[in-house]
């Protein structure tokens, strides 16, 4: 598609979606997600003999990564990496009648409106991924690490099986001792 035929949004040409067209991601099931910094910039700490070492700023994207199931009842961690420039989270999100997939039938509207015609995006999987980066960026921030930034968007892949599950899983594992290797080192970028 050539920019003239691309679509636009506020003047602007808009970036398609990597999302699945029609799928409810705030439904019920398992998400592998891959979230980067900004030009792959290293700046959660380094792979030491195969090792993941966080530095101060890497702490902080753990910390925050833990804090998400008490903050978010609808989730549950399941295996998970921070790498020096990009993370990979195995997300399970589950909604009960306690914690309605649909917000719009949990919350009480009364006479709010909403600026989304969507309705509020309080459960679902980009509300996460933007509530963590989001506190995330606050905090590296105010420990005075202004350039830090996030790649815009982020990855993910629905898990369908357990074969599939596991071979995540696996992977995620064994990230920090494929890092010589990994397509985001950015050693092997300027190869």
């Amino acid at each position: 598609m050539t920019p003239i035929e691309t679509p636009k949004f506020k003047n602007k040409y808009a970036i398609q979606s990597s999302r699945l067209p029609g799928y409810d991601y705030a439904q019920n099931g398992l998400y592998f997600v891959t979230i980067c910094t900004k030009n792959r910039e290293e700046f959660f700490g380094i792979i030491e003999n195969g090792k993941m070492v966080l530095n101060g700023i890497g702490e902080i994207v753990q910390d925050e990564l833990l804090k998400t199931p008490r903050i978010r009842k609808n989730v549950n961690l399941d295996q998970w990496i921070i790498m020096p420039n990009h993370l990979h989270i195995i997300i399970e999100i589950y909604n009960t009648d306690a914690y309605c997939r649909d917000a719009l039938q949990c919350v009480s509207t009364g006479d709010m409106q909403y600026k989304n015609k969507f309705g509020p995006q309080i459960n679902n999987l980009s509300s996460i991924i933007r509530g963590f980066k989001g506190i995330v960026t606050k905090r590296v921030h105010i420990c005075g690490f202004d350039y830090f930034a996030w790649q815009f968007r982020f990855y993910d892949h629905i898990i369908r099986n357990d074969e599939s599950l596991n071979k995540i899983r696996e992977y995620i594992i064994n990230n920090p001792a494929m890092w010589e290797r990994d397509r985001n080192n950015m050693e092997n970028i300027f190869m």
